[in-house]
Order: C-alpha cells, then sequence, then structure tokens
C-alpha cells in the first residue's frame, strides 16, 4: 500500500493540543503512531481532501533558503542560550515562520521532541528543510550537551554564508539588467520596427539585403520562435538539473569542467574551497568526530571534485595519517590551504586555521566578484551598442539598393 501524508491533532502528555503531519499506509497506523508517542488521537484526515486541501503554486512556498536558514539557526539559538526551553523555542520559531512548508517542518519536529524523539533525528527526517550538515552539529551538541554551542556555530556559518551570496548577487545585478535589457530592446526592434521598415520597402521595389531579409524572416516568425526558445530552454534547463541530481557521471563531468572554465573557473574554486573549509572548521568546531565530519563534508560540499578528495583524506585518516597529507597532492587545494592545515594539525587549532581559510577565501571570492561584475559592465555596454548598431545597418542597408533602383 502506498503511504499517504496525513494530518491530526492529538493530546499529549500535558494535555496540550499537538497539530502535525505524517505519512503512513492508513489512518489507523497514524492513530497507533501517535499512541506510541503518549499522545491521545482527536483528529486524523487525509491531507488534500476538502477543506483541508493544500494549495500548491510551483515556485512559491516550498523551498528553505539560505537565509531561512540563517535566521532560524540564529532565532534558535539565542532563545536556547537565554533559558529558553527547546518545546518552548521551537513554538515560537514555529509561529514566526512564513513560508507553509517550512512552518510544517517546524511544527512536526516540535510534536516529535514533545512525543520523545531527539531534536537531530527529528530533523533528519526533513532534509529538504534541514540540511545532512546542520543535522549532525545538532547531533554532536545534543550528545556533549553544549546544544547552545552548536546552534551559535550553525547560526554563523549560516550567516556567513548567505552575507557571501547576497555580495556576489549584488555585484551581479547590474550586468544581468543590461542583458535583459539588451534581449528585450532587440525584441522590441524586430515585432514593431522590422514590420514598418518592411512595408516601406515593398512600396519603394527594390530588392533586400541578405541581413535585412534574415531580419524580416524572423519578424515574421517571431510569434512561434519566441515561446519555442522559452520552452526549449526551460527543459534544457529542467534537464540540465535533473541530470545534475540523479547522474552522477554528468555532476561529476560539469564540476570538472567549471573549475577549470578561462575566467569563472578561479572563482568557482575559491568559492568551493571556502565552502569547504567553512564547513570542516564548523563540524569539528562543535565536537562531530573528524572520520564522521569528513564524510559529512563530501556529502554537502556541491562539488564532486571536493567530495572525491574528502573520500581520499578520510581512507588516510582511518590509518593514522593527517589531512594535510592527501590534500598537498590534489591540485584544487593550494598551498597556502595545506600548509595552514599543517598548523593547525601541529598546534591543535584545526578549527582556527580552517575558519581562518574560510574567511580568507571569503573575501577572495568577494573581491574576484567585484571585479569580474566591474569589468563586465563595459563589455555588455559594448555588446547592448553591438546588437542595436548591427540592427540599424540591417534597416538600412536595403536604402542604396532603394536608391540605385529609382535612379535606373
Amino acid at each position: 500500500m502506498v503511504a499517504k501524508t496525513f494530518t491530526y491533532e492529538a493530546l499529549d502528555s500535558t494535555g496540550a493540543t499537538i497539530k502535525g503531519k505524517l505519512e503512513a499506509e492508513s489512518k489507523e497506523a497514524v492513530a497507533n503512531a501517535l499512541v506510541e508517542q503518549r499522545m491521545v488521537p482527536l483528529e486524523v484526515s487525509t491531507l488534500g481532501s476538502g477543506l483541508q486541501a493544500d494549495l500548491k503554486i510551483p515556485g512559491f512556498g516550498g523551498r528553505t533558503s539560505l537565509k531561512d536558514l540563517a535566521i532560524f539557526s540564529r532565532q534558535f539559538a539565542s532563545m536556547t542560550s537565554s533559558g529558553l526551553s527547546l518545546m518552548r523555542s521551537l513554538g515560537i520559531l514555529e509561529d514566526q515562520i512564513t513560508k507553509p512548508k517550512f512552518k510544517a517542518a517546524v511544527g512536526q519536529v516540535r510534536a516529535d521532541v514533545q512525543g520523545g524523539v531527539s531534536l537531530s533525528t527529528s530533523m533528519a527526517l526533513h532534509p529538504e528543510h534541514f540540511p545532512l550538515l546542520m543535522t549532525n552539529m545538532v547531533k554532536a551538541g545534543e550528545a556533549g550537551g553544549f546544544l547552545d554551542g552548536a546552534l551559535d556555530r550553525i547560526a554563523m556559518m549560516y550567516e556567513s554564508d548567505a552575507n557571501l551570496r547576497a555580495k556576489i548577487k549584488s555585484a551581479m545585478t547590474y550586468p544581468v539588467i543590461v542583458l535583459i535589457f539588451s534581449l528585450l530592446l532587440g525584441s522590441g526592434v524586430i515585432i514593431f520596427i522590422v514590420p514598418v521598415f518592411e512595408n516601406m520597402f515593398k512600396n519603394l521595389g527594390g530588392k533586400l539585403p541578405l541581413p535585412t531579409e534574415i531580419m524580416v524572416v524572423l519578424s515574421h516568425n517571431m510569434y512561434w520562435v519566441g515561446p519555442v526558445l522559452l520552452v526549449s530552454s526551460f527543459i534544457a534547463i529542467r534537464l540540465f538539473r535533473k541530470l545534475m541530481r540523479d547522474n552522477y557521471g554528468f555532476r561529476s563531468r560539469v564540476d570538472r569542467i567549471k573549475l577549470k572554465l578561462p575566467v569563472f573557473g578561479p572563482l568557482f574554486t575559491k568559492l568551493a574551497i571556502s565552502r569547504w573549509s567553512r564547513n570542516l572548521g564548523t563540524l569539528l568546531g562543535v565536537g562531530v568526530p573528524i572520520i564522521q565530519a569528513l564524510d559529512v563534508v563530501g556529502g554537502t560540499a556541491g562539488n564532486t571534485v571536493i567530495a572525491e578528495a574528502m573520500d581520499e583524506v578520510s581512507s588516510a585518516v582511518r590509518v593514522g595519517l593527517q589531512m594535510s597529507g592527501p590534500l598537498s597532492k590534489n591540485p584544487l587545494f593550494p598551498n597556502m590551504v595545506v600548509q595552514m592545515l599543517e598548523v593547525g594539525e601541529e598546534t591543535g587549532q584545526i578549527t582556527e586555521m580552517l575558519d581562518k581559510v574560510a574567511d580568507f577565501y571569503d573575501h577572495e571570492v568577494e573581491t574576484a566578484t567585484e571585479a569580474l561584475a566591474s569589468s563586465m559592465e563595459p563589455l555588455l555596454v559594448v555588446l547592448l551598442g553591438a546588437v542595436i548598431g548591427t540592427m540599424v545597418i540591417c534597416l538600412y542597408l536595403p536604402m542604396f539598393s532603394i536608391y540605385q533602383h529609382i535612379q535606373s
């Protein structure tokens, strides 16, 4: 039998009303699960039926962003460090969250914790909202009795990552706007201006040059060429994302190509090293065992080259070697990173050294992005001028042949 999602309302051991969602094969299975969690089921309904149907709009309300995680982690850390209980903190967070799916996930986590499930175990049941990196750090904090400190480290990590991405987006905003404006302007000329010139050319007579003929044909077929291009682009993007998600070989080839691109390759490399060092330093800083930390970082690196490097490092550490040895043989990691890691291993300050590496490469990524955006701005202005200039030339080329036709 296929599992379905059910909504439930139940009473916990204190008499408080708990609402949440569960996946099960039947309503009876949901009721039994609630009883096992020492709750009294009041109502169990199938999600998506009657007035309880969820309205789903593609692209809205589903994805939990990095900024959402940063805000959630900071608020969670602040409340727990202030002495609020775990249940009280989760209840306040649930009330403050606006995204429906993220709100439901936090509500489910609160219900699970109320039923005796650990926070990390409950969060791990919602990987689309709570990343593996986050759940492992919470698990280490729970095991070591310093959940407050773990949440604070999580908050700092996501805040740094969110700030870096915000700066990258800000630097790339102007070039993207210029590029979009160029496309819209070119499309407007082809759709509205070319037909006017075409009628004029027909009245005056004469043969149209090849560039102008191409623009006229494109203008006649723009009503279907435009939608076909948009749909094809959408399908290509979806197919690319699916291959990146499901096909490891394809993703590995793409990741290697990204790191070798002429202009963007160094930027992608710095970004990958920054993320790797930040994540690994944060995991080690909250007490996650080094083997487990390397496995988690490899799985959350977002780059198969980093993941494969972490497999090699993990194999070396298992036999008693240091991390810096395998990294020194990997061309992805600069000599400076390896040397700082060696110093950290010798002094017992690996976490501090990894944090410094992350801070350094965050600054490098920010500087490189600003420089790239600054260099792209004049190039895009030239591109815009070239597009408009080419169209103007194509539209005025027939004037010469028409002038000769009139003289003859």
